[in-house]
Parts: structure tokens; sequence; C-alpha cells
């Protein structure tokens, strides 16, 4: 896929950052040393880790140069490294691993998830935040709207494209009788934006790059605007004209 773009990502930077927020405030750390925000994006979330503990030494991973650079504009504080989330490896030992809205990129992430709790020293936190959308109208119009139009070949198996989140209580048996903490949450934020075509641009900062990536210049727009048909008759206008997107997520927090 083409790289991030941090501009369209950060244009609902309020309700992007929030879940980061509330991911935090169940962290029981005091004083980490060294806290690393795994898939950092442009940075939102690590200026979190940063505002909070600022005498801690802070961290940001992601494999997007675009993201990483936004990020290091705004946190100049903080060390930005570019790697991979699946092969990563700490130079130390942090206090802290926090992973907002990344796992669900990763294929086989469960299996990593103990891995990298051990990469923590003692007491250390892993903290996670995964969307849980995929059976929302919202990323089910995705794999519809790929699947029925001209574009279908081109863009296969759709339902492959992004990592089914586990129910919770298979995340709390990876760590079940191996850590002193296990705190998972889900919520279903429920966000207000204009219309339709709020959700679409919404999404095409995140899941719907998968589909829109690929297709040449005279499909993307055409595949966009398909998709947003689909989008305008499963969200209706309320009360006042504006639309509303449920998003669930999916916390976890582990302490070893």
């Amino acid at each position: 896929m083409a790289d991030w773009n941090p501009s369209l990502y950060l244009r609902f930077e309020d309700e992007r950052t929030r879940p980061a927020r509330e991911l935090l405030d169940r962290v029981p750390l005091a004083a980490p040393g060294v806290a690393v925000d795994l898939g950092c994006g442009p940075g939102n979330s690590t200026q979190l880790l940063a505002e909070r503990w600022p005498q801690a030494e802070v961290e940001g991973i992601d494999t997007s140069e675009n993201m990483l650079a936004e990020a290091r504009k705004r946190l100049p504080s903080a060390r930005f490294e570019r790697a991979d989330v699946t092969n990563w490896q700490a130079a130390k030992p942090p206090a802290l691993i926090f992973a907002n809205a990344v796992m669900q990129w990763v294929p086989g992430h469960a299996a990593l998830l103990p891995r990298l709790l051990a990469q923590t020293g003692p007491g250390g936190v892993l903290a996670v935040q995964m969307p849980d959308n995929l059976d929302e109208p919202s990323h089910r119009l995705m794999r519809e709207t790929a699947a029925e139009g001209p574009w279908a070949a081109r863009l296969g198996d759709a339902s492959r494209i992004r990592e089914r989140i586990l129910p919770a209580e298979d995340y709390y048996n990876l760590f079940a009788g191996e850590a002193a903490l296990i705190d998972i949450w889900r919520t279903t934020y429920y966000h207000v934006l204009d219309d339709a075509a709020a959700i679409a641009s919404w999404l095409r900062a995140t899941g719907l790059r998968a589909f829109l990536d690929p297709l040449d210049a005279e499909q993307q727009p055409a595949f966009l605007e398909a998709y947003t048909a689909r989008i305008a008759k499963a969200y209706p206008p309320r009360a006042d004209g504006k639309v509303v997107l449920a998003f669930p997520r999916l916390f976890i927090v582990v302490q070893r």
C-alpha cells in the first residue's frame, strides 16, 4: 500500500486520540523509565505518554516515514524509529509498551502480545487498544463494495485485508496465570459527524486504504462514490441532520 497520510489521519485527531487517552488512564505505572509507543503514527498518542511522564524516555515506533516525520515535528523531545511491530525488539526493557490501534493490522497478533509483554521489565505493562468494527456497516460495506464492483478481481478476497479481533476471553487466556494484572474492556464510541461523506473521509485514512490503494486513478473515485452511497443508506441523518458512527474498540492492559 501507499504510505500513510498524516494530514488525512489527523482530520479527526480528537476522536482518534480519545481511546489512547482512556487506555493510558488505566496504566498502573507511577514513573516508568522507558515508555514505547508501538505504531505511533503522527505522534498524537506518543505525546500523551510524554505529557504524563515528562521525565521518562519516550520512544515511538512506526513503519511509515510520513507518520514518523510528522511525529518528530510534533514531539522533538522523543526518539522515533522506523521498525516493524512484528519483529521489533527493545534495546532495553521498557516499563511500558503502548500499542494504540495498531495490532489489528498485524497478522497473528495474538502470538505477538505475550512476547511483547515479556520484553518489559519487572512490573512492566503492555497496553493495547484495537478497533473491533469489522462487523459494523462502515467496514462490512467496504467488503461488499469491493466484491460487487468492476474492481473485484483486482482487490481479491477483501475479508483477509485486516486481522479479525478475537473474543475478549481469548485475550485473557493469553496471559492468565502469567500476569499480576489483566484488565480487559470494550467501549463503543458514537461519533457525531456531518454526513456520509464525513464517515468516508474518516475511513479513507485507515480502513479504506487497503481497498483504494490497489486501484488506479479512475477506479479510486468510483469505488469511493459507490461506498459512500451505501454508507448514506446505512447511516441516515438524525434529527439535526448529523449522522452517528458507532465505533467499538477493545482495550487490554496487562502487567507482569
